[in-house]
């Protein structure tokens, strides 16, 4: 038996420059879009005065030298005195050379936490409020070429009413941290170039937009709107080239149009449209992805080129009302996620962001609910890599605010939508803030800013309301006990966005509590630490497999587990434990139930939701003799220090009768330390085993990193968490 301690590593390499962004396995490169993420100072506990002292190289502050994503504050792992909140300064010399001086330059940000004041050389060029999206500054005419430049950003994360989520933290039930916690890049544009889709700040324009319709496996016609910006002061004319390309690297579609003529300071909507023979369509279980590259060019010089992932897929919902996925019904089996890391907040390498996305696929989910708050692009990208279903959300949790609030929060749904509006695996977009009481007002022009930006007949937007929402997104605790939104009857989609841990927390409500009947209180609920025992564990487990259980009666097209890992909150002391993993992402026993709903894939090369079988009992206490194993196979024979206990079907009952894969019970008579071994059948041929040993004395330690798919890259920054093992 191992028993595990888990730890954090973070990596920094840094580099020197500017280096343009890779945005493909073959090479390509947007050789106007150069990372900016290296080579900055920080320094906190200065004057919030911004003063000349701080555009100089030679300070009299003691600046750090970092490199982005970066947080304010190093947080402790359980965060009991809220978080650090304040004044940070970030800081970045840089040259722009001569040959750009006809160039449009500008610096985007990822997302700053969450009130940004932007300097250029001492000068003051923008105040940004919102912490989750990026935004865009002009520094065309303020740059000096061939000379040193001091960017400078003033940040603020203290409490704020009018920006969203606007709740203050110690009433919140997340933190949303601090710093420059995302990707930085110097836009280099011709004056003639495809806009920035956040900078452009048009309805339904801006950058590339991409769609498909008319999707079958014969053919799908896949349509591209490129805005073509002249900022030049003259008139200016170009040639857009567009190919679709397969995975394996094959030409399927291309063509070119003339942008004609655009006069100065104007811009341009081009539209194409492309043919795909049999096309092959992207899902959860087939998430293929087709590359579109873009390029512009003037007087036979390409000047601008942009490079999209993108997967051709249909969606809908049926009479019915359940989702429809290229024309087979698909049940959404999901959970939530809050992106935050222990000790650095939000301040997580790209590859980081694929690696959770990757832990949640690993758990048997074809659905992920952001929570509460557009993710990274980072995080997206890997959805869309390996077949998440996504609903993305505005900031919001159980407060609405003024005006300013409120038009700040219409900003953030245009915002996130143009950004993420070409990912494949977005289908709902929660224009709603979270359990907030929104006037109707505000919920009619949030669901109308969703079908303005996205005029098309597969666009849905979602609230926890039910309102004016195309979709309704109800928590299983919105309603009440046995039924819940079992008994819906409104002519509506819904969709059941949390469930399995507060209904059991605050009106203990679950009906199978009696099965632990010498737990106390606190050791019932679905709020359960990895190190709190087996027993409360198993508890957590039980609840989830309930609650699931219970959605799936009613006619919901799906549901979302609260959560899938642990995190820090501002309204308690304490870690909110309802995870499937932990805090550092190491599972629960209820990680392997929801890992076993997933139909079993038998294909030798599958990645993902093979057959699986797990044994949730340490057998390390001769109390709890009670052997649950979670599997999704058809048979299970249990083996006690080798001699067979039988073998099952899957059980039965109120707590099982609606699973996909019910788990299998061994009562055990007699505690005998050794191991418990099972095996998993299909078809009568064993397909899974999993043993669990009664854990000995330690004699050895191991270590390993949780790569999750994603190995360490040289001149990348990353974080890893570091797992060790206490074998016996």
């Amino acid at each position: 038996m191992k028993k595990l301690l888990p730890l954090l590593l973070i990596l920094t390499v840094l580099g020197w420059g500017c280096e343009p962004s890779e945005r493909s396995k073959k090479g390509f490169q947007d050789k106007t879009t150069l990372n900016f993420n290296k080579d900055w100072q920080f320094a906190r506990g200065i004057d919030t005065t911004v003063v000349a002292d701080y555009f100089e190289k030679e300070s009299s502050v003691e600046w750090e030298n970092i490199s982005l994503p970066h947080t304010a504050h190093i947080e402790p792992l359980v965060i009991e005195d809220q978080q650090w909140q304040g004044t940070a300064f970030y800081r970045k010399f840089f040259e722009v050379k001569s040959k750009n001086s006809d160039k449009r330059l500008a610096v985007k940000f990822g997302a700053a936490m969450h009130e940004a004041d932007v300097y250029l050389n001492g000068e003051k060029l923008m105040k940004h409020k919102g912490g989750y999206l990026p935004f865009v500054v002009d520094i065309t005419d303020k740059v000096q070429f061939d000379e040193e430049n001091v960017l400078l950003v003033k940040l603020n994360n203290e409490d704020n009413p009018t920006i969203p989520p606007g709740k203050p933290i110690e009433n919140l039930d997340f933190n949303y941290f601090s710093g420059l916690y995302r990707n930085v890049h110097l836009l280099i544009d011709d004056k003639l170039h495809i806009s920035d889709p956040i900078a452009a700040d048009r309805v339904a324009g801006g950058g590339l937009l991409v769609r498909t319709s008319d999707v079958s496996d014969k053919s799908a016609i896949v349509s591209l709107q490129t805005d073509i910006l002249n900022s030049d002061d003259a008139p200016q004319q170009g040639l857009l080239k567009t190919t679709l390309c397969d995975q394996e690297g094959n030409v399927v579609a291309e063509g070119e149009i003339s942008t004609e003529e655009i006069e100065a300071e104007t811009y341009k909507k081009i539209k194409q449209e492309f043919t795909v023979k049999n096309p092959n369509l992207w899902s959860p279980d087939n998430p293929y992805l087709y590359t579109m590259t873009v390029e512009l060019e003037k007087n036979r010089e390409v000047v601008d080129s942009k490079r999209e992932k993108i997967g051709i897929r249909t969606f809908h919902f049926n009479e019915g009302n359940q989702f429809v996925l290229n024309g087979e019904v698909l049940h959404l089996r999901g959970t939530n996620r809050h992106q935050s890391y222990p000790y650095i907040g939000y301040a997580l390498s790209d590859n980081a962001q694929y690696r959770d996305a990757y832990k949640i696929k690993e758990a048997g989910f074809n659905f992920i609910r952001t929570a509460h708050y557009p993710p990274s692009p980072a995080f997206l990208d890997a959805a869309d890599e390996i077949g998440l279903l996504f609903m993305n959300a505005i900031p919001g949790w159980q407060f609405f605010g003024d005006e300013e609030f409120q038009q700040l929060a219409y900003r953030d749904i245009r915002h996130m939508i143009r950004r993420d509006r070409n990912h494949p695996s977005i289908v709902l977009w929660e224009a709603s803030l979270n359990e907030s009481d929104m006037p109707e007002a505000f919920m009619d022009s949030a669901h109308a800013i969703v079908h303005d930006e996205l005029p098309f007949t597969d666009t849905y937007s979602t609230g926890w309301m039910d309102y004016t929402y195309d979709v309704f997104i109800p928590a299983r605790q919105h309603a009440d006990p046995p039924e819940y939104w079992n008994d819906y009857s409104k002519d509506k989609p819904y969709f059941i966005a949390e469930y399995g841990d507060w209904e059991y927390y605050a009106h203990n409500a679950g009906f199978n509590q009696d099965e632990f009947e010498d737990l106390t209180e606190d050791a019932r609920n679905s709020r359960q630490l990895r190190g709190d025992g087996q027993k409360r564990l198993a508890q957590q487990a039980l609840n989830f497999q309930e609650a699931h259980n219970s959605n799936r009666k009613g006619d919901s097209f799906g549901d979302a587990n609260w959560v899938m890992f642990d995190y820090n909150r501002g309204y308690a002391d304490n870690l909110e434990a309802s995870g499937i993993h932990d805090i550092f992402r190491v599972p629960k026993f209820a990680y392997y139930f929801y890992r076993s709903q997933a139909k079993p894939n038998l294909e030798p090369d599958a990645r993902f939701n093979k057959p699986m079988i797990y044994v949730a009992n340490f057998w390390s206490d001769s109390t709890f003799k009670t052997a649950k194993v979670y599997s999704n196979t058809e048979e299970v024979e249990l083996f006690l220090n080798g001699e067979s206990l039988g073998r099952k079907s899957p059980d039965s009952g109120r707590v099982s009768s609606h699973l996909q894969h019910p788990p299998f019970t061994f009562e055990i008579d007699e505690f005998e330390p050794g191991s418990l071994r099972a095996f998993g059948y299909i078809d009568g041929k064993k397909v899974a085993e999993h043993t669990q040993a009664t854990p000995g004395e330690a004699k050895s330690i191991e270590l390993d990193v949780d790569l999750s798919n994603k190995p360490l890259e040289a001149g990348q920054k990353d974080v890893v968490f570091v797992l060790c093992f206490f074998s016996g």
